[in-house]
């Protein structure tokens, strides 16, 4: 038989020196040389390295096991005209999964020839051009016609083949017209037309030494010992299934080789170069169960994520993890699916909801919003029950990753507990930092990109969109309506008031100025913290210094006495908040979650002294600069400092403006009646002593000066944006605004 139609079905070994001799749409193999947030780059010889972009995958690039030094295989998309090369992923991983393997060497003699692997018995071996045959478990209703005729061959002895004697050679002229074809042909490069026909020859040499099979005899014979067997396996069959016990997955740890019946919903499904994994979801647990038909092939392509499913099958475990190889699955439905349904509820509802907040130190604004903190934690928590993904929205300052870094805390490992894999904590969580404290369309057309990305490839459910100091604004009505129109679910805690319209659009809000708490003296990382508990009071010890290292200054007494009993002193608290401001500007958009958590947790005194020690070398450079830099004014009954930022700061280097023009108000205000302007180009950040209405501010100022453009770019931030043509006067009308509050 010819086992190789297309050139796709060879992978190639390159030779070659340089991108444009690679061949578009062929299978190369190639060796791992590193990983980008975009993607993984695959070398394919010396100096000679592809992209495999992120896009390409069947699966997260997070959950991509390669490790640099492995040998892949990858197919070349593209080769563009500056030399790089898009790669495209390949489903086959190994040798065995192709049907012959050829050298590329575009300027040498070896072009076109079989690659040459070690044998066993140390010498060279061509590799195999047919496929690999062996027993395979396919899915309930697969085809297994062959069974019988393999049992029975198998039952008898092994006969090899006697070589035939060669026949003489003949000369005709079809013969000599080909001999005469292949000379003229030796100098040319072989093309993938020669590789299909030499494997294609091999595979008929190997086919003429096989033994033709003994033909059968006394059919009615046969006719009726099969009938026999189909009596006795369908006897069989039955006797099984009746054996088939129902456990739970909580409990098939010890069960390693049994063949169990477990009932549940399909959590999620991921296509591997092998089996198809479903991970499934009863009522104590989550567990993989594996389904194979052959190589990269979907399973029961009819089970989608949220059936309600019966799985019949073995446990096993692989590579340290537990699994069940699925023998049957069977979609349920009508009585059967609402029983699974109701169980899962159940103990969904008693496992979700916590049975009461226990804040970390006594505070009022805290325990004003215990119920609604109770509601937040009962939705990460269901989130998690529920395979749903977490994404944690913060804003990229010392309080917001202190924020974020709490939650995490809890979240990662109830994730461990549910879900078996090493990568889930990846999969199912994820921290997305915010330049500032608006939710807007960028941000949620980012978010909704990739969670439907996820589910369209990868199965994935909706996710929990959880933001912490942000999104609580009228500002963030846009991107969070845009969250809405998907049915993913928001939550949103901020120390900060929020406004009404806000309350109405999201499914649950944190927030002690909608239960009429004072609550300034309140930081998002404590309110955050407090919520970390809720979700999982084993972290408690480990998160309670984080409200401590959230506050610039006037943090709670309480705060402090906390962080010192867990062996935090006031300047061990003052260099966290140091070093991971400085953390939070480079890099911004990222989560930094190993350096965050060695920061915050787990590392010694010597990290969070070094990286502090830049923060304020950076930070007094700049501030000495802006005091000498600053413009004093009396506007009414107000006195102003006002720092040209374009002029007397470094824009694209740290501290930030908004980190900036808070440790300057904090060194040069006097009095209560105070404000400090850092002045930009075309925007400008106030800070004032006394409590601002700053959307108020903002729109006197915008009767004043109609043509300057201004608008309240950032409530949280203190950010006013404005056209630059009209600078000075955005300036005059805020400051005269300010002082009309004042």
């Amino acid at each position: 038989m010819d086992w190789i139609t297309h050139e796709e079905d060879v992978w190639f070994e390159f030779r070659g020196n340089s991108p444009h001799q690679l061949v578009p749409g062929r299978f190369y193999k190639g060796t791992v040389d590193g990983y980008a947030d975009f993607g993984v780059f695959v070398d394919l010889a010396s100096n000679v390295t592809g992209l495999l972009h992120r896009s390409e995958l069947d699966r997260r690039l997070e959950s991509l096991d390669w490790e640099p030094g492995d040998e892949v295989f990858v197919q070349v998309k593209n080769v563009r005209d500056n030399g790089n090369i898009d790669l495209g992923w390949s489903i086959r991983q190994s040798d065995s999964e192709f049907r012959g393997a050829r050298i590329h060497d575009p300027d040498g003699d070896a072009d076109g020839q079989p690659v040459e692997t070690e044998s066993e018995s140390g010498g060279s071996a061509t590799v195999k051009t047919r496929p690999k045959t062996g027993k395979t478990t396919k899915p309930a209703g697969a085809s297994t016609s062959s069974e019988t005729t393999d049992s029975e061959s198998d039952s008898e002895p092994e006969q090899e083949a006697e070589p035939e004697p060669e026949p003489e050679p003949e000369q005709d002229a079809a013969s000599e017209s080909e001999s005469e074809s292949d000379a003229g042909d030796e100098d040319r490069a072989p093309t993938a037309g020669d590789v299909v026909d030499d494997i294609a020859a091999n595979g008929e040499s190997e086919q003429e030494a096989e033994p033709e099979p003994e033909s059968e005899s006394e059919p009615e014979q046969d006719a009726e010992s099969d009938a026999e067997q189909e009596v006795e396996t369908d006897a069989d069959a039955e006797s099984d299934d009746a054996e088939v016990e129902r456990v739970t997955l909580d409990s098939i740890d010890d069960r390693v080789g049994d063949v169990i019946r477990v009932e549940g919903e399909i959590a999620s499904v991921r296509q591997t170069g092998g089996p198809t994994v479903f991970e499934l979801r009863d009522e104590t647990a989550i567990a993989d169960c594996a389904a194979f038909v052959e190589a990269g092939v979907r399973a029961y392509p009819e089970v989608e994520v949220g059936d309600y499913v019966r799985i019949d099958g073995e446990v096993e475990r692989r590579r340290g993890e537990l699994q069940i190889e699925t023998e049957e699955l069977t979609i349920l439905d009508g009585d059967e699916a609402d029983t699974v349904s109701q169980r899962l509820a159940d103990a969904l509802s008693d496992e979700a909801r916590p049975d009461a907040v226990a804040p970390l130190a006594a505070h009022e604004p805290v325990a004003a919003v215990g119920k609604s903190l109770l509601d937040a934690a009962e939705a990460i928590r269901r989130a998690v029950l529920e395979s749903r993904p977490i994404v944690v929205r913060h804003t990229a300052t010392a309080d917001g990753y202190v924020a974020g870094a709490a939650v995490e805390r809890a979240v990662l490992p109830l994730i461990r507990e549910e879900h078996p894999r090493d990568d889930a904590e990846y999969h199912y969580f994820t921290r997305r930092p915010l330049e500032e404290a608006v939710y807007g369309m960028d941000a949620a057309t980012n978010d909704v990109t990739r969670m439907l990305e996820d589910r369209d490839r990868h199965d994935e459910k909706l996710p929990l969109v959880l933001l912490l100091g942000a999104g609580s604004t009228a500002e963030s009505l846009d991107g969070l309506g845009l969250l809405g129109v998907y049915g993913s679910e928001r939550v949103v805690v901020d120390a900060a008031p929020a406004d009404d319209e806000v309350a109405e659009e999201v499914d649950v809000l944190v927030n002690p100025a909608r239960e009429g708490a004072d609550a300034r003296d309140l930081s998002v990382g404590a309110l955050a913290s407090t919520l970390s508990v809720a979700v999982n009071d084993d972290v408690r010890d480990d998160v309670s210094h984080l409200p401590a290292v959230s506050y610039w200054e006037n943090c709670p007494q309480q705060y402090l006495d906390l962080a010192e009993s867990h062996g935090f002193d006031a300047d061990r608290v003052r260099e966290l908040r140091e070093a991971v401001a400085l953390e939070a500007y480079y890099q911004s958009y990222q989560d930094k979650r190993e350096l965050i958590a060695d920061l915050l947790f787990d590392a010694d005194e010597g990290l969070a002294g070094h990286v502090s020690e830049q923060f304020r070398i950076k930070l007094e450079a700049e501030i000495e600069t802006a005091q000498a830099n600053l413009e004093r004014r009396e506007v009414g009954a107000i006195s102003a400092a006002v720092l040209d930022s374009d002029a007397y700061s470094h824009r694209f280097d740290f501290p930030p403006t908004g980190l900036l023009v808070d440790e300057l108000h904090r060194r040069t205000r006097e009095g209560d009646a105070f404000v400090t302007v850092a002045l930009g180009m075309d925007e400008l950040y106030l800070r004032a002593t006394g409590d601002l209405d700053f959307r108020a501010v903002v729109e006197s100022a915008a009767e004043k000066a109609p043509a300057a453009g201004l608008a309240a770019a950032g409530i949280r931030e203190g950010r006013i944006e404005f056209l630059t043509g009209a600078r000075d006067e955005a300036l005059e009308a805020v400051l005269d605004a300010a002082a009309e509050q004042f």
